[in-house]
């Protein structure tokens, strides 16, 4: 597949627009690939409701502020952010891109961002923290019988975070994936999944424990193999109040208030329009991300304002990877910022601390 590929990449990186990079990556990979990343699940209800609700919201114009040099420095769980993005941990990188996540790290790193570093990736743990250690900082991993051995490798790697997966025990119906027959090769997923000697099958096995719901956890099991993570965690797929509360009651560092991008449950609440209840539940000291329909820098300033200390782009992310490889990615982080930071200037915003919901309002219907 990526062999394929090579001959589609354009060696240009002065994208003067993010729809100028999605039009790249479309151009770049064949339709079923394009739609493995565009698509959701059932009737994708969710999926274009996540956009839906960034057009809810408008933020208010400061006129005579005196802000002219707003700060976008943040952090997450004592990790310095220059911007406040952060890049999802997708699997499959490779399919889009034959540099795939060190690729991505390495891009983050550049702008002072952090990258998610997922399990079910093309690269190993190590290898994608080899290339960009300053942004590879936070592994995914899925919650199954495996997860304290990923913590203690993680760990001894240099990772200072878990990032755990709750909404994937099955991967959701994903009905474009059905209609094109589309069957990646598996070896995209495998960079954590394989032997010690790189023997071959256990992805296969991944796959089937995802097909037979064997990734089946309750909040007990989690609890319990938390007690042995020996690093900060983060529960990514809360949705709910209630599910945002039970993760911080056993130990969650921070959460993720996210939808899976519209890929699981559908139809499902837009991740946006329940991340202030979930902000006022846990209240103000809990770490808190968004993903799931992050495509510009005012669906950024939106998600802070409404209660995310920072955001997690997926899809735009892989948008950069598809288009340019590592240029790719850098420019997309480059232009979100730069949007967030024209955006704070002209609402008198001078950090990201002072983005609240005093900044927005709803849109009238």
């Amino acid at each position: 597949m990526t062999a394929q590929l090579d001959s589609f990449y354009p060696t240009r990186v002065d994208f003067g627009t993010l729809d100028e990079i999605h039009r790249a990556a479309a151009a770049a990979l064949p339709a079923e690939v394009m739609d493995f990343v565009e698509g959701g699940a059932g009737k994708e209800i969710t999926l274009r409701d996540n956009r839906a609700a960034f057009d809810r919201w408008r933020i208010l114009p400061a006129p005579m502020s005196g802000v002219g040099s707003p700060s976008t420095r943040t952090e997450i769980l004592g990790m310095p952010l220059q911007t406040p993005i952060l890049t999802a941990p997708f699997g499959g990188d490779a399919l889009f891109h034959p540099d795939g996540h060190p690729a991505v790290a390495r891009a983050a790193q550049a702008r002072g961002a952090l990258s998610v570093v997922p399990e079910a990736g093309s690269y190993s743990y190590q290898r994608v923290r080899a290339a960009a250690p300053g942004a590879a900082r936070i592994a995914q991993v899925h919650p199954f019988g495996h997860v304290g051995a990923v913590a203690d490798r993680v760990a001894r790697l240099g990772y200072e975070a878990l990032c755990v997966t709750l909404d994937c025990p099955v991967g959701g119906f994903r009905t474009r994936n059905m209609a094109n027959r589309f069957d990646p090769d598996q070896r995209h997923f495998a960079g954590n999944l394989t032997g010690e000697n790189g023997a071959p099958g256990v992805a296969e096995i991944f796959g089937q424990l995802l097909k037979r719901g064997g990734m089946v956890w309750d909040w007990a099991t989690l609890a319990t193999a938390a007690t042995g993570f020996g690093l900060p965690w983060i529960a990514k797929g809360v949705l709910t109040p209630a599910a945002a509360e039970q993760a911080v009651a056993i130990g969650a560092s921070g959460l993720v208030v996210s939808n899976h991008g519209g890929r699981q449950v559908d139809p499902a609440p837009a991740s946006l329009d329940m991340l202030p209840g979930i902000r006022a539940a846990v209240g103000p000291d809990v770490p808190i991300l968004l993903d799931s329909g992050i495509r510009t820098g005012s669906d950024v300033f939106l998600a802070l304002a409404l209660g995310a200390d920072a955001v997690i782009i997926g899809r735009a992310a892989i948008y950069g990877l598809a288009a340019a490889g590592e240029a790719g990615v850098d420019r997309v982080l480059e232009l979100l910022t730069e949007e967030l930071r024209t955006l704070m200037i002209l609402a008198g915003t001078p950090g990201i601390a002072e983005i609240d919901s005093s900044r927005i309002v709803r849109a009238s219907s």
